[in-house]
Parts: structure tokens; C-alpha cells; sequence
């Protein structure tokens, strides 16, 4: 007798390029993952309406595909890389997941937790990092794991610098390196992300339950929403910024701009009013 209790269901490759708009080649080399991840950063938008609505974020695969894929939405690191990671894998790459902890913002010295989760691609012996859930400063392409190399992407330029045993990403931003993460090679279990996950939708210090964040890429520019307030940062060119005043229009710049559907299960339009603030 077949025990399905523990069954898995099946990657939906078919629908997870038809929902990024990939028609290319699905043999595991480094052409095949650049095009998925500039495909995949530029149609499934980071958002975190579930942990600011109250409503639960699981990462199963059914759960993934059903949200990501299915559902016109998008959602956070653990979400956007989980699923990523179960359709390389499909495809014959070979992947460890790490942990990352976040230090964009953040003073020199400062030592969160790891809060990030990224994974590493081995092809034809090299290692590349690849990342398609890190909100405004998403690499557009996967960077290889080689310290004070200067990439190019489809965007900002990227390096790795090491601190210690680890890894720091640091993105070109306005001529200025700026860290992003830093990470080391430990290998992470299901269960060290389920507990991160739980930790970002739940601690009263967790930016994704206070307020809403939303990011997606284009040709040449980054779309970014956190609450009310909405940049467009012009790749080498100056950012605009403008302030949403209702709910109204909140909705409909999620809608159109970020291609999000959002939730019917509670009452969006009173949770989301809060967040219309005039400075």
C-alpha cells in the first residue's frame, strides 16, 4: 500500500513559466538560471500583505504554487526562494539553502537574525548565489560567489566582500557600495526557515507586521511601496516619490503597478486605512 501522507505534489514547471513568461530552454546551466531570475523578478512581485493582514503564511509547495503561481500574488524571501529552489531543483541544479542575516539599514557592527533565505547554485563547478526575494534591492541575476569581483546585472552592479567567515552582498547604489546581507555557507533545514518565517510575521519588532511593503522590477527601474508612500528608483537616473491618499488609490496602485490581488478574507480596506498618513 502507497502511504500519500507524506507525498509532496509535483513542481508545476509549466505553470510556474508560463507565470513568469519563460519560453527558453530548461537544462540546468548558468543561461537557463539568468534568464529564469530576470524573468521571475520582473512578474511575481515581493509583497507581505499576509503577515500585515493576520493571515497565515505557509511554505509548503502546494501553499507556494497555489499563492505565487496561481493566485496574482507574491510574497517574501522565504516564499520567493522556496519556490525558485523546488523548480531548479526540477530542473537538475544543484542547491543549498543558507541563511542570511539583514543589514541593509543598518549601523556597522549590528548582528540580527537570520531573517533571509538565499541559495547557492553549483554549475560547472562554480558557485553563484542566487536571490529573487529581497524586495527593493533583488539581484536581477544570480552573482557569483567570488569576493571583490564586481558583477553587472540587468540593474545595479553587485560584489561580495567577506566580514570574518561570511559573505556580505553589497549593492552599487547612487555610487556608493551599500551592504545588503551577510551569510555563511551553513546549510539550512526546513525548519530553521519555518522558524524564521514564523518570527518575521510575528515578533512586535517585525517590520512586515507594522506596516506593508511591496517591490517589483522593470526595464531600467524598481518600483517600491512601504504603506502609503510609492518610489521609482531610474537605474543611473534620479528616483521620484509620491505620496498615495486613500485607500482608493493604495489599492489600485497595487493592483495595477505591482499586480497584486489583494486578499478578500478580512477586511482589507480597514486595515490598509492606517497606513494613508500626509508625511
Amino acid at each position: 500500500m502507497t502511504d500519500i501522507t507524506n507525498q509532496q505534489p509535483a513542481v508545476d514547471l509549466d505553470g510556474y513559466f508560463t507565470r513568469i513568461g519563460y519560453d527558453g530552454p530548461r537544462t540546468p546551466t548558468l543561461a537557463t538560471l539568468q534568464a529564469i531570475v530576470q524573468h521571475h523578478t520582473q512578474t511575481i512581485p515581493f509583497e507581505n500583505l499576509n503577515p500585515y493582514l493576520r493571515l497565515p503564511v505557509n511554505l509548503d509547495l502546494a501553499s507556494l504554487q497555489n499563492k505565487l503561481v496561481y493566485s496574482r500574488r507574491g510574497g517574501f524571501c522565504f516564499e520567493q526562494n522556496g519556490l525558485l529552489r523546488h523548480v531548479l531543483l526540477a530542473l537538475g541544479f544543484q542547491s543549498r539553502p543558507l541563511g542570511a542575516r539583514v543589514i541593509w539599514g543598518r549601523p556597522p557592527g549590528f548582528m540580527p537574525p537570520r531573517t533571509h533565505m538565499v541559495q547557492l547554485l553549483t554549475i560547472a563547478g562554480q558557485p553563484y548565489m542566487a536571490d529573487v526575494g529581497f524586495g527593493g534591492m533583488t539581484p536581477t541575476a544570480p552573482v557569483l560567489l567570488a569576493p571583490d569581483r564586481v558583477q553587472e546585472t540587468p540593474h545595479e552592479p553587485f560584489r561580495f566582500v567577506m566580514a570574518e567567515e561570511d559573505y556580505v552582498l553589497e549593492a552599487l547604489v547612487a555610487g556608493t557600495w551599500r551592504a545588503l546581507y551577510r551569510f555563511d555557507l551553513t546549510e539550512q533545514k526546513p525548519i530553521d526557515y519555518e522558524l524564521s518565517n514564523f518570527w518575521v510575521c510575528h515578533h512586535p519588532t517585525s517590520h512586515f507586521i507594522s506596516g506593508i511593503s511591496a517591490a517589483r522590477v522593470a526595464p531600467g527601474r524598481r518600483y517600491a511601496l512601504r504603506d502609503n508612500k510609492l518610489s521609482i528608483h531610474h537605474i543611473g537616473g534620479a528616483s521620484e516619490e509620491r505620496l498615495l491618499t486613500s485607500v482608493a488609490e493604495l489599492r489600485e496602485l497595487l493592483d495595477q503597478t505591482f499586480t497584486i490581488t489583494i486578499p478578500t478574507e478580512v477586511d482589507a480596506d480597514a486595515a490598509l486605512q492606517p497606513l494613508i498618513k500626509t508625511a
